[in-house]
């Protein structure tokens, strides 16, 4: 049954016009912004941070370059020794190295032409490098291999040695070299090894040594806390602002459903929710219709059961009545009238049933079968033959006009419900007509519509009647009609499955030119199918 109210919600402005048009849904985008955001900070926190890392380990082999061109530079003048074949004088070389070197911030050292170490600032301050030994393994730890995964161990000596070998030897074939490694005790370090160069001949190399990379990563850590602090923070809002946006509606939607599941409501009733221009609000607004309809629904079924028992008790009590009586009167005209009267009502009890099955069926059958292309011409000549091949003398006659177009008049439909319409009508009309005069049904085509009319010679209906001759049950009759012969039930169903096929179903009354009504017209419009 369709609902009365209106539910059309106001056009939201264009901004928001806008933002529907953006892919994907309101809520889902939100979610996804919401999540990207956290990630976003830490993505540019990290970001951010290694452009600074990078800066100063850059910043730092440029100062340890310098100073190493400048150690080169000196050692190459004043430690020099030898002509035409220059070499390096080592011990000279040394005592520049100690006093140019600067051992508290970095290490140097100085190797010859063959690549042999010649002297070292950790000489010169005793400097003893140690590191400490690795945990001892537990066989019974599961746990050690994340350890070791997450503190790796450091490289052997034998392997930092041959990274340093390598750097000499790239710098002993007049190569600059610069970069990070690791040290012996396993730290980064900053190496630079700059060639001590005489004219063309490579007298020895210098290689200076920064330890502070792990303090600068340590520092780059520590500045990274403030963006994970902030990501944490944007996440949990995001999580509240989502339990608040999403999880509590939702909550109290499926209460609500609760609540009318319980019948303890008739129907949701968020109008806070219904209000949001989100999935939630269409959610909302969405279940406020169905239960609406479904309430609806079933204050129509309640009706429905109603006026069927009251339809049923009618002829009933008159079918009782005329059984009591019946074995107080003998044979005569008197017998005879009360056996009439109970063909009557069992044939009214049959028609009422029939109706009321129909009727009841009539969702089903609607919703069971898809619409499918209709030759409503044909169809309705079909019927209207099997009326004509089994009428008798005394009968209405039913007459078929068929359109001026010789084309197929084609509907979309389902030609079940649709051949229970004509028949409805056709029906009803004979009802009401008198002895000898005849029906007549009309075809014809009108602007992209297919029109039927069934005019009758009956009396008529009167005019505050026209729309109430469509509601269930209405059997109110012209003096001298059959009573009986109609369950009220024909015209509804037939309205009822022309709003289903998109139609309508209107009555009128026929006019004489001096305005006295001289028959009933009722007039079916259906959509004719394109193509």
């Amino acid at each position: 049954m369709a609902s009365a109210t209106d539910t059309a919600s106001p056009e939201p402005p264009a901004r928001r016009s806008r933002l529907r048009n953006l892919p994907g849904s309101r809520l889902g985008r939100l979610i996804l912004a919401l999540n990207l955001l956290g990630l976003a900070i830490l993505i540019s926190g990290a970001l951010v941070l290694n452009e600074l890392r990078r800066g100063l380990v850059n910043a730092r082999i440029d100062s340890l370059t310098t100073q190493g061109e400048l150690i080169a530079s000196i050692l190459n003048q004043a430690a020099t020794v030898g002509e035409p074949e220059p070499q390096m004088d080592a011990a000279l070389a040394t005592e520049l190295l100690q006093t140019l070197s600067n051992p508290k911030a970095q290490r140097a050292r100085l190797f010859d032409a063959r690549g042999r170490l010649v002297a070292d600032s950790d000489w010169i301050t005793d400097e003893v490098e140690s590191r400490s030994l690795p945990p001892a393994k537990d066989r019974d730890n599961p746990r050690m291999g994340l350890d070791r995964l997450f503190n790796p161990t450091p490289p052997s000596v034998a392997e930092v040695r041959r990274e340093l070998a390598l750097e000499v030897t790239t710098a002993l074939g007049g190569e600059r070299h610069a970069g990070m490694r690791r040290g012996e005790n396993g730290a980064r370090v900053v190496s630079v090894s700059i060639p001590i160069q005489h004219v063309r001949a490579v007298l020895g190399v210098v290689t200076l040594e920064a330890s502070d990379v792990d303090a600068i990563i340590a520092r780059e850590r520590a500045a990274l806390i403030p963006f994970i602090l902030i990501a944490i923070l944007v996440t949990l809002a995001s999580s509240l602002l989502l339990n608040s946006l999403v999880a509590q509606p939702v909550l109290r939607l499926a209460r609500a459903a609760d609540r009318v599941r319980q019948n303890r409501a008739g129907e949701i009733s968020l109008p806070d929710l219904a209000r949001r221009d989100d999935e939630v609000g269409d959610l909302t607004r969405s279940l406020e219709d169905m239960t609406q309809a479904l309430s609806e629904r079933m204050g129509a079924i309640e009706s429905f059961a109603a006026d069927v028992a009251h339809e049923i008790r009618n002829p009933l009590t008159s079918l009782r009545s005329a059984v009591e009586t019946l074995d107080l009167v003998g044979d005569g005209p008197s017998r005879e009238r009360l056996l009439g009267i109970l063909k009557n009502d069992v044939q009214r009890l049959d028609r009422l049933v029939t109706d009321i099955s129909n009727a009841s069926r009539l969702d089903a059958e609607l919703s069971r079968d898809a619409p499918k292309r209709v030759d409503f011409g044909r169809l309705i000549g079909d019927i209207l033959g099997l009326y004509q091949a089994t009428a008798k003398l005394a009968d209405v006659g039913v007459v078929f006009s068929p359109p001026d177009d010789p084309g197929v008049v084609v509907v979309l439909g389902r030609e079940g419900p649709l051949s229970q319409i004509v028949r409805n009508l056709v029906d009803n009309a004979r009802s009401f007509s008198p002895p000898g005069s005849a029906v007549t049904v009309s075809l014809e085509r009108a602007r992209g519509e297919v029109v039927l009319s069934v005019v009758d010679e009956g009396p008529g209906i009167p005019q505050e009647n026209l729309e109430t001759v469509f509601e269930r049950f209405y059997t109110s009759r012209p003096r001298g009609a059959a009573f009986g012969g109609n369950s009220g039930l024909g015209l509804s169903i037939a309205r009822q499955i022309a709003e289903a096929h998109g139609g309508r179903l209107t009555a009128a009354n026929r006019l004489d030119p001096d305005g006295r009504i001289i028959g009933a017209i009722f007039t079916l419009v259906l959509p004719e199918a394109v193509g």
